[in-house]
């Protein structure tokens, strides 16, 4: 999917929202762990239950890693779903990848080839050549940790060099030499409010993916008031608050319910900066 094509999606749905896969086998429904598919059958009630809400699902890779073999079959199954369904949906791998460049091969081929998904998270620390190989792959798109949402963030990510630059604008400026907003976006936490205002600076037309809404604390409304451009560029993920809204038979109905509570804020926003 393209910038353009994503932009479409998010104008005809009057929404922004990501929904994110964070399937704890832990924590679904207990009447789904006599199947003998919970997780991938959790998934797909989610997916079903808020398609037309959303423009992305993000599966997080730790929830379904920690499963081993299972976990991986969830995840492709879910992938798999995803496309033959609902195939105006945007993809993506939180994963965090970044290490040495064939390393990143490997993990990008993993991604990319055999998953065919659309973008993948990537720690920029290692540099160039740790990220370079993601985007080897012209129609897909790499996700660089810029400003998260943790408490832990400020060890590093806003410390300054001796001109006064904090880590993370030097990841933005830096990383703009590696590709364009065609083709990388970054995670910005929701947390970090009028932060969006510096980001904005450095990056005035990327697209920006967003966590921290809902359960983390963040603010909607804060987030398009300073991180919205004219093209939207936001996708603002929501994980904890829809797919956990109810433990019982009903979880897929309150998972639609938390969806179109946000959706209807997003479109709101939407309308009031003129994009819809």
């Amino acid at each position: 999917m393209n910038r353009q094509e994503l932009f479409d999606n998010i104008r005809r749905k009057q929404s922004f929202l990501c929904v994110g896969l964070d399937t704890d086998i832990k924590k679904i429904p207990e009447h789904l762990l006599d199947g003998a598919e919970p997780v991938f059958n959790f998934n797909k009630a989610i997916i079903d239950a808020t398609a037309d809400l959303c423009v992305a699902y993000k599966p997080n890779l730790a929830f379904y890693e920690c499963l081993g073999v299972k976990g991986w079959q969830a995840l492709e199954k879910t992938v798999k779903y995803i496309r033959q369904n609902y195939p105006d949906q945007f993809i993506i791998a939180d994963a965090k990848r970044g290490d040495i460049g064939n390393t990143s091969a490997m993990y990008a081929r993993s991604f990319f080839e055999d998953m065919d998904i659309d973008a993948v998270t990537v720690a920029p620390y290692m540099g160039e050549d740790s990220v370079t190989p993601f985007l080897t792959y012209a129609d897909k798109w790499v996700i660089l940790l810029a400003l998260t949402s943790n408490k832990g963030s400020h060890d590093f990510q806003l410390t300054e060099d001796a001109q006064s630059e904090r880590l993370f604008e030097k990841v933005l400026r830096k990383s703009q030499q590696w590709a364009g907003d065609d083709r990388m976006m970054y995670v910005v936490g929701a947390t970090q409010g009028r932060m969006f205002e510096d980001i904005r600076k450095v990056v005035p037309n990327h697209f920006l993916l967003v966590p921290g809404v809902g359960a983390q604390g963040g603010s909607l409304e804060e987030v398009c008031k300073y991180g919205m451009t004219k093209e939207c560029g936001l996708i603002v993920n929501s994980s904890r608050g829809i797919i956990y809204a109810s433990k019982g038979t009903d979880f897929a109905e309150a998972a639609r319910r938390a969806a179109q509570e946000v959706q209807a804020q997003m479109a709101k926003e939407l309308k009031a900066a003129g994009i819809v």
